[in-house]
């Protein structure tokens, strides 16, 4: 039976007032879009395409597009750059981008007792001008990744990419639910794997039959240690495969800690064993130029086990509960299968036609165990784990029309399910409220959505309007495990979001552009925000459940200038965001969290935010010096966030990041020097000094982290052709510094400061021979 909440969610999705948002939507962009082509029918040519340009992506448009033709900032790093600056992980690939980080915590967690779920989800994330988490949308070629999921102790992060098997990766800033719908809020990640023809068609060379390469690499900072094969081959000339295998191991990431006790005391990273393996298989039909059929198979599999030492209590123990050790094991595995095929059909009303259906199976267990001094052994056992089916048709055709202008009409229609489930197991002697349970009820998640672009090509103009509708439903399959213990049944929510955008961009010449978007965005909220409760009778601690919330929604502006000289490129974006109805987990509601008045928490939607800022980034070719080129690449990236409620700054933004580098290439050796400054974070910029917790005395300060300035440096020795050798070395000046994304919550007086700090100066080194 329904609820009342339900139906009347449902109800709110049948109003007139969507209908007509939909139409009003609808004729907005034919008006804009007529409007401007008649004012310009009379000046120049069609502007398809100018010069060739280095990079095509595709997260833009959801089609092959040149990067400058884009009214929007997009970050490309292409697989060569990834393999000469050592990267490895997510992490690594946000060093030098301003304005986009990646929180990476150090393995502090605890098993049971109070809960701390510091470092436990490793690479959390990535976080995009201010908004992280489920807010950004990560994609394996198209395919939506697991989302991040905590509770309590317990918490998955998103790093489940093996980026030995990842040939590109594009980065959108700002919203993309246009085009792929809810959790695109804050922008995208796509990750693009490997292709055949990335071993069978080198530039400017003949194909070839049989190809590959050998990679064996090595990183200080972690002591990780990987290796990788990759083959591909033709089988004739419609027929090519590819197979590439990965496996690597590691410790924990190293800090500038010095205090090595085996207690709560200890700075010194916890003893750490990771183990990864991963596998890519594709095979690939083209029986003819205009079509294309590929079916991928990838499997990632991780295991980490941890020694908590620093949950030890201090000798001499003096109550029989103290905490005497703690260890962990958690294993990941995430298996994806699709089949990509794209149609070029060159008919009346489509050019190209692709279709996209995946299938991808992830789960997440966590096994800990925690020793006390003389009562009897805490167990632990707590899975998380998402089935997903997904489903997309886009088709898009360039007409050509009279009057010197043409425009590309792009739609589709996606689906995607998401069978999500979690159980929490173990045992806890002498606890009488201790039960197996979920912390939610298994829900199916459900999205259908139809959506429609047109790329006006005008002259000097290029004009991109769109719109997206989106329903989407959250379907409690059963109470089974959730309902009892918990005092409610659960409840599921029906929902509908219209997201329009509109960008323009103008060519002033070949080397200059500028262009202006608005683009609006949501992102629905999921199972555990909804329905996630805890209760118990030991705890003085209670979360709510709530079946209200609302999607989130955004409406965003970005202003950009580009320069596009044979030898300077700069990039300039101003932005600005206003957020409705955001989600705010697990918000504090009141209680002193002490027996007979607990703590209670809620997720719960908050008014209105405003995040703006800007970013410029760029090259300088200097001069060729010695048969080489001199250049410089740079970023600078500053955001600001206010809650437009109390006029607080909203303290999860991070504070601005400056990189500049000087690069020296030639025809055998590649030296990059780097230098990178963030700043420090400021008493102003927090909604409140003192950290979140219920208001009893005294309160907390909030640690706040100093400026720091750090160099790296990467050379990268091409022996011969086939063979290369990458060498680096990471803050060479030994800094101790800390990032704001991890340290979030800490104490200003914590006596453990120093465990969150980054790694000191590491190397790393790999070998790449081709095949």
């Amino acid at each position: 039976m329904k609820t009342s909440a339900s139906l009347h969610k449902k109800s709110l999705t049948r109003k007139p007032l969507r209908k007509m948002a939909i139409a009003v939507g609808l004729t907005c962009i034919c008006s804009l879009a007529t409007t401007a082509l008649y004012a310009q029918t009379q000046t120049g040519s069609v502007l398809l395409v100018d010069k060739a340009p280095q990079i095509v992506v595709i997260s833009g448009t959801r089609y092959e597009q040149f990067v400058e033709n884009l009214p929007l900032s997009i970050d490309v790093i292409e697989q060569k750059e990834l393999e000469r600056l050592g990267i490895v992980d997510i992490r690594d690939l946000a060093k030098n981008l301003s304005n986009i980080e990646v929180k990476r915590a150090p393995a502090r967690f605890t098993v049971t007792g109070v809960g701390n779920a510091t470092g436990r989800d490793g690479n959390a994330g990535f976080s995009i001008r201010g908004q992280d988490g489920n807010r950004v949308l990560m994609l394996i070629d198209g395919m939506r990744l697991p989302r991040s999921y905590i509770n309590g102790s317990n918490a998955f992060g998103r790093d489940s990419i093996a980026m030995n098997l990842v040939r590109q990766v594009e980065i959108v800033r700002g919203p993309a639910s246009v085009l792929y719908g809810s959790d695109g809020l804050a922008g995208l990640v796509n990750f693009m794997s490997l292709e055949p023809q990335d071993f069978l068609q080198e530039k400017n060379a003949a194909p070839k039959e049989f190809g590959g390469k050998v990679v064996a690499a090595w990183s200080g900072d972690d002591h990780s240690r990987h290796l990788n094969a990759s083959l591909a081959g033709r089988l004739n000339p419609q027929w090519s495969w590819l197979l590439s295998v990965n496996t690597g191991k590691a410790r924990g990431l190293e800090n500038k800690g010095v205090n090595d006790a085996p207690n709560i005391d200890r700075t010194r990273p916890n003893p750490q064993d990771d183990q990864s393996q991963s596998v890519l298989a594709k095979l690939q039909y083209q029986p003819e130029a205009g079509q294309k059929h590929s079916l991928s198979l990838e499997h990632v599999g991780k295991t980490s086990d941890f020694e908590l030492l620093s949950s030890r209590a201090k000798l001499p123990m003096t109550t029989a509960a103290a905490v005497k050790g703690e260890s962990v094991h958690k294993d990941f595995q995430r298996d994806h299968l699709s089949l990509i095929s794209r149609y070029e059909l060159k008919n009346d009303w489509i050019d190209h036609l692709q279709s996209h259906l995946s299938y991808q199976d992830s789960s997440a267990q966590d096994d800990g165990v925690t020793h006390r001094n003389t009562l009897a052994d805490r167990v632990r056992k707590v899975s998380y784990a998402e089935k997903a089916w997904q489903f997309s048709l886009q088709a898009d055709k360039l007409f050509k029309m009279p009057g010197n202008w043409a425009q590309r009409l792009s739609y589709g229609f996606d689906y995607s399910r998401i069978d999500v489930s979690n159980f929490f197991d173990g045992v806890d002697p002498g606890n009488a409220d201790f039960t197996p349970r979920k912390y939610f009820p298994d829900t199916r998640d459900v999205s259908n959505a139809v959506y429609l672009q047109d790329e006006i090509f005008l002259g000097k103009w290029i004009i991109t309007p769109g719109i997206r509708y989106d329903r989407f439903d959250l379907k409690v399959k059963t109470q089974s495990g959730f309902f009892p213990p918990s005092k409610l049944a659960a409840t599921s929510l029906s929902d509908s979001a219209v997201v329009p955008k509109l960008g323009m961009l103008y060519k002033f010449n070949p080397n200059w552009n500028a262009y202006a978007s608005f683009a609006g965005g949501f992102r629905a909220p999921n199972a555990q925000q909804i329905n996630g409760v805890f209760e118990s009778s030991t705890v003085p601690a209670v979360l709510l459940a709530n079946p209200n919330l609302k999607p989130e929604k955004s409406q965003h502006i970005e202003l950009g200038l580009r320069a596009l000289f044979q030898d300077v490129n700069i990039d300039l974006a101003v932005f600005s965001g206003r957020y409705q109805d955001l989600i705010y987990d697990k918000k504090p509601l009141g209680g002193r969290g002490v027996a007979g008045d607990p703590a209670i928490f809620q997720t719960v939607n908050v008014d209105k935010a405003k995040i703006s800022g800007f970013e410029i980034r760029g090259q300088v070719q200097w001069m060729k010096i010695a048969g080489g080129e001199l250049s410089s690449p740079f970023a600078y990236g500053q955001t600001k966030g206010t809650d437009e409620v109390s006029h607080a700054p909203l303290s999860s933004i991070n504070p601005a990041k400056l990189f500049a580098g000087l690069r020296y290439t030639t025809d055998h050796w590649d030296w990059q020097l780097n230098a990178r400054h963030q700043a420090g974070k400021e008493e102003a910029e927090l909604s409140s000094p003192y950290l979140p917790k219920p208001a009893v005395p005294p309160r907390i300060r909030q640690f706040l982290v100093p400026a720091a300035t750090t160099m790296d440096m990467q050379v990268q020795w091409r022996v011969q052709k086939n063979w290369r050798i990458n060498l680096g070395v990471d803050n060479m000046t030994n800094k101790k510094y800390w990032n704001w994304t991890d340290v979030q919550g800490l104490a200003a007086n914590s006596l453990v400061v120093d465990a969150y700090t980054q790694p000191g100066r590491y190397y790393h080194a790999s070998l790449v021979v081709g095949l």
